[in-house]
């Protein structure tokens, strides 16, 4: 079987998932918890409740770490919601190397490519080197239609088990979880015991008072279940960070800005650079978002983190290709 059948296959496998309607009441429930972040937005945490601010005063929150996050690139994307992927890529890339404060380093979460190819990976990495930067990765389901072989090989030098690992940057505690190994489409995909066992290690020897950043590819909160986008383990990796006063989860996978806040845990999801999908329960199944033309950078983006040693919110600013 092609790689490009086994996509197929995921897309039929999504769409019986939703079935011929949706649940329009459960959709509601869905988004009540949800807090819908337009793009050009910071986002500061103060007591566990976000708020926004203005693009200017993103660009003033300078000193301290910061880090880009960049997602789903979907390098060898041809279908016509963005036949061409490696172009809003690079732009993407040119959006972070001309920010005012070099970041210290990116995260890619996951979909670097749409078909596992090794030739995609390469033509990610020569795209993302244009950035500049340390480069941080985590895989997605499309990068590991080979069983993780090509993404390892590129990316998975020290890290443990399928590619899990963690780092120190200015005071912040990052861990990088991976939840894509036994991906199916419409269902809820985990870390795994052993993923989690380690999870425990790491931070077990950390100060409560450590801010902790985990970023992973499919959501670590219940989004939209019925479509898959969640994580079904995710409460037991998320109780041991329950004792951390500022925990910042980012991912990507569905493509959109969403955030939620649980206790002293921030969730935010990230923009795509490839091709925007519906909201959740906004079609009979997920997947690419046909737009016009020229709306197409307005769904498309990068974000960027600050963080200022000594306090504990991240800023957070969502910046689209275009206004």
């Amino acid at each position: 079987m092609s790689d490009r059948e086994k996509l197929d296959i995921i897309a039929k496998d999504e769409m019986a998932q939703a079935g011929p309607g949706h649940d329009s009441i459960n959709r509601r429930g869905v988004l009540k918890c949800m807090a819908w972040a337009g793009t050009g937005i910071l986002w500061t945490v103060s007591g566990g409740v976000p708020r926004s601010l203005g693009i200017g005063d993103a660009l003033a929150a300078t000193g301290g770490l910061t880090f880009v996050q960049i997602s789903d690139t979907h390098i060898g994307f041809k279908q016509p919601a963005n036949p061409h992927p490696e172009t809003t890529m690079g732009e993407a890339v040119t959006r972070i190397r001309g920010l005012p404060t070099k970041p210290s380093f990116l995260i890619h979460t996951g979909d670097i490519t749409h078909l596992s190819k090794p030739e995609q990976f390469d033509a990610a990495e020569q795209i993302i080197k244009g950035a500049n930067s340390e480069v941080h990765y985590v895989p997605g389901e499309h990068d590991w239609l080979d069983g993780g072989q090509a993404f390892k090989a590129r990316h998975g030098q020290g890290t443990k088990g399928d590619g899990w690992y963690s780092f120190d940057s200015q005071g912040v505690h990052f861990v990088a979880l991976v939840n894509v190994v036994d991906f199916k489409a419409g269902s809820l995909t985990s870390l795994g015991q052993d993923q989690i066992a380690w999870l425990k290690d790491d931070v077990g020897g950390l100060a409560s008072s450590t801010p902790i950043v985990v970023f992973t590819h499919i959501p670590l909160w219940a989004i939209y279940p019925k479509w898959g986008w969640g994580t079904e383990d995710s409460a037991q990796a998320l109780n041991l960070l329950k004792r951390f006063g500022s925990v910042t989860v980012l991912n990507g996978h569905i493509h959109q800005v969403l955030q939620k806040v649980e206790g002293k845990v921030t969730f935010h999801t990230a923009m795509s650079t490839a091709y925007p999908q519906p909201a959740p329960g906004a079609a009979p199944a997920p997947g690419p978002l046909k737009v016009p033309a020229d709306k197409l950078r307005s769904y498309l983006g990068v974000r960027e983190v600050n963080y200022v040693q000594g306090q504990q919110p991240l800023a957070i600013v969502d910046k689209p290709l275009s206004a």
